[in-house]
């Protein structure tokens, strides 16, 4: 009678080799998910519409450089250590109000400036807000419908969730919820180009690539998009057709250039939580304190992480004091490496920067 040899870990194997690569099974998973629940929202494919086609490609093709952009970037060793410690303090009790913090009030952002909030506010909610209809509408995951007797009914994943007067505030405000986003958007996008052609650090390190494009076509996405009303409210239709195009290919070029520049941080941005309950969990248990001045200033589990992520790509900060520069604080670290150029031992100087304790 012959055994099988079951091989621990034999299925997830199986598994994995049946494909090239992890991208390529990221890829396939969540097409096989957007699929599924496509299938599902649109009641078997009978409530599809074909004029979203074009933006369900774009849609498709910025998943895809999305996941090669991230799994790139998660290859990193410290952006693998990040990930593994962040996920397993996900569930802390102060990740709801980090993730408030973060995504909604963007509270980092208020200490440098009402301005900079206000901007980001604009420019990032409208971002998102427009997200979540449009991305629901493309999948057919939500449509709308209308009664003979006037009423309006929302419907999600097949479901209705919701039926209003035709006329009423609710109805009017899916109508132009991509109207209010957009405006809220150019308005972000003007505040972000003012202070770019005003501010003089600003203007001195920003380059037209990777900082105006961006808000170029961000700005252009918008403005076609109320031009689109417009045609439809107004003119009544007249160049619906052309400016419809001219709308859906400035969005399509915009999702696919989204994961290769400055707007990948959208995306990306919810990986901040982990950054934070990160610092905050290991800060609470031990802190490192500074070889030079012995001053707290990160969690001594960080500073073993950034030794060990250094020797993992074989970079060896160890001093002949017998420190490494890793266990110093910025500020005795930056003086340190000016010893090395002076031949002072200026890192031994109890002298702190003018904007050492600076904020924002």
């Amino acid at each position: 009678m012959n055994h099988q040899t079951v091989i621990p870990g034999k299925k997830e194997q199986t598994i994995n080799q049946a494909f090239a690569s992890n991208f390529a099974k990221s890829m396939f998973l969540t097409i096989l998910g957007l699929f599924i629940l496509t299938f599902i929202g649109t009641r078997m494919f009978t409530h599809i519409d074909l004029n979203l086609y074009g933006y369900m490609v774009g849609t498709i093709v910025f998943i895809g450089g999305f996941f090669y952009r991230f799994i790139a970037w998660g290859e990193r060793p410290p952006t693998k250590i990040l990930i593994k410690k962040g996920m397993k303090l996900l569930f802390k009790k102060s990740t709801p109000a980090t993730t408030v913090n973060h995504l909604v009030t963007y509270k980092f952002i208020w200490n440098r400036g009402i301005y900079r909030w206000l901007q980001h506010v604009l420019m990032g909610g409208g971002t998102i807000l427009s997200c979540f209809v449009t991305f629901p509408l493309v999948f057919g995951w939500m449509y709308f419908t209308m009664d003979d007797n006037g009423m309006y009914n929302i419907i999600m994943i097949g479901v209705n969730v919701l039926t209003v007067p035709a006329d009423g505030i609710i109805a009017n405000l899916s109508y132009n919820a991509l109207n209010i986003t957009a405006t809220m958007v150019i308005l972000g996008v003007c505040m972000a180009l003012y202070r770019r052609l005003k501010n003089n650090q600003a203007r001195a390190e920003q380059k037209f690539m990777y900082d105006f494009l961006p808000l170029y076509l961000l700005l252009f996405v918008s403005i076609t998009g109320l031009v689109l009303t417009f045609m439809n409210v107004v003119l009544h239709g007249f160049g619906h057709s052309v400016m419809s195009l001219i709308h859906q290919y400035s969005v399509i070029i915009t999702l696919i250039y989204l994961p290769f520049g400055k707007l990948a941080h959208i995306p990306f941005r919810p990986l901040s939580i982990f950054a934070k309950n990160y610092r905050e969990h290991y800060s609470q248990q031990s802190m490192k304190e500074c070889k030079v001045c012995g001053e707290s200033f990160v969690s001594v589990e960080q500073s073993n992480d950034v030794i060990d992520v250094l020797s993992i790509n074989q970079i060896d900060f160890k001093q002949d004091e017998g420190f490494h520069l890793a266990e110093l604080c910025l500020p005795c670290r930056r003086k340190y490496r000016i010893a090395q150029f002076s031949g002072a031992p200026t890192h031994q100087l109890k002298v702190k920067e003018a904007n050492q304790n600076a904020k924002g």
